[in-house]
């Protein structure tokens, strides 16, 4: 994934209404499309990667 560049998923609808996301080489960050001035939210890589794993892994399914 390119660093630096804030990403919307393929999947996103057309409104706007969805998370972006910036890999940097200290931190994944995470905001709000709506609301771009807030500061967004930060993770580790490795908190990252527990995420998105969990995700694979349907652990956030209701």
């Amino acid at each position: 994934m390119e660093r630096n560049v804030w990403r919307t998923s393929s999947k996103s609808s057309s409104s706007g209404q969805c998370v972006e996301v910036m890999v940097t080489d200290d931190a994944v960050l995470v905001r709000d499309s709506k609301d771009r001035s807030k500061p967004p939210h930060a993770y580790t890589h490795g908190e990252w990667a527990a995420f998105v794993g969990g995700v694979k892994d349907a652990e956030f399914d209701l």
